[in-house]
């Protein structure tokens, strides 16, 4: 297992390329991105519209928030250079802090919907704060839409809440059913936080994943959000000799996890869930990370990126002299989409702008060609990926060439 795994690394090192630039935004007529021909300039929208984000802009959630707002913010600035909301009328965002906290999600919500009239909201960034804050904007009929919520039933919740971050339920069991054709996998060990919505949701996902693709459970172990030391579950897995650890964590703690499952000599896969999937992960981890398997639903480097995604990783290089990960991209496209619903609906009006971004279909975005399911849910295509050198790489790529 290890030595096939060190085989796959090789391979996937010989194929990392360059990534090919695009236009400037002045060197174009107008972004890429947006329904500029399904829908009308609009005539009838105010001076100013609105909306607002709650993202983890501090403690350890903000290794997904900064991203996060910061790929808000160049949505905005390309739509109102392009005049996508029609002339005269500027788009802004509002954006509030929920630090991973449940009452501050819940506060942030309740002043945006309720006190500053927002015409939609974009987040909050971790599950868990969405099904606390949600609830707030479906009661007052207020678009939300989650960018980077994963857990299972968020959308649930009711007819104004969306999502275009793809479910845990999309991406992890294509994840492991690549894994397994890739590296053989027969048995694992499984590593999950059992105090949070989204890595309770994983565990649930990966465990129905196992199990269709016949791969035994030799043991699990829990943690809590904020734990530091994971070394006696790891070694508890570790004897077991699992061919990969299977884990679903948050960021500060699947950092954690890394860094002492290879202290402890375990240097064979470990797959994780849509909490690893960010830069700050692999930075913090170093080469410990390196052989890391992850499922997501954008990555840098896609062997056939989209046109608009191409055009997002240049600007958004250009704007903050730092590469996007996947949770800027979706941030990016949840602007765009809501964006979207304002020109098409030509209205502020709530409900208006609801029934708008549900309609939306075959969105030309980063993520791929876009659409919202009957439920408000994300659909497009996931992609697995693998850490070489320190960076995410298709996965699918090396399976090609193995």
């Amino acid at each position: 297992m290890k030595h096939k795994l060190l085989l796959i690394l090789c391979l996937a090192a010989l194929l990392v390329l360059p990534f090919s630039g695009v236009l400037a935004q002045d060197e174009m007529e107008q972004p890429l991105i947006g329904s500029w021909e399904s829908c009308p300039t609009p005539e009838n929208l105010p001076e100013t519209v609105t909306m607002g984000a709650i993202f983890g802009l501090s403690e350890a959630v903000s290794v997904y928030g900064t991203v996060q707002q910061q790929a808000v913010q160049l949505a905005v600035d390309e739509v109102n250079a392009s005049g996508y909301l029609g002339e005269g009328t500027t788009l802004e965002f509002s954006f509030e802090d929920s630090a991973g906290n449940r009452d501050q999600a819940i506060a942030a919500m309740t002043k945006l919907v309720e006190e500053d009239g927002v015409v939609a909201v974009l987040g909050p960034t971790l599950s868990s704060e969405a099904f606390a804050a949600d609830p707030i904007a479906e009661e007052n009929g207020t678009v939300v839409m989650g960018v980077s919520n994963t857990a299972n039933g968020i959308t649930d919740m009711g007819e104004y809440v969306f999502r275009d971050s793809l479910g845990e339920a999309a991406v992890i069991p294509g994840t492991i059913s690549q894994a397994k054709a890739i590296l053989g996998l027969e048995k694992v060990g499984v590593f999950y936080g059992n105090d949070d919505d989204f890595t309770v949701s994983g565990y649930d996902v990966f465990v129905q994943a196992l199990q269709d693709n016949e791969i035994e459970i030799l043991g699990e172990e829990t943690f809590a959000k904020g734990d530091v030391d994971f070394n006696a579950q790891l070694t508890n897995l570790i004897n077991q000799e699992p061919d990969a650890l299977v884990v679903s964590a948050l960021a500060a703690e699947a950092t954690q996890i890394i860094i002492q499952a290879r202290a402890l000599g375990y240097d064979g896969p470990i797959i994780g869930g849509n909490g690893f999937n960010s830069p700050a992960v692999l930075r913090d981890t170093g080469a410990d990370s390196e052989g890391l398997i992850v499922g997501g639903a954008w990555n840098y480097g896609n062997p056939d990126p989209t046109d608009s995604s191409v055009q997002f990783v240049e600007q958004y290089e250009a704007a903050y002299d730092a590469s996007p990960d996947q949770f800027a991209a979706q941030a990016y496209t949840g602007a765009w989409l809501l964006a979207s619903a304002v020109r098409c609906a030509d209205s502020v009006d709530r409900t208006e702008v609801r029934d708008a971004l549900a309609g939306i279909t075959d969105f030309d975005s980063p993520l791929g060609v876009f659409s919202f399911d009957e439920n408000r849910d994300a659909l497009h295509d996931p992609i697995a990926q693998i850490v070489v050198d320190g960076a995410f790489q298709p996965l699918a790529v090396v399976m090609a060439e193995e």
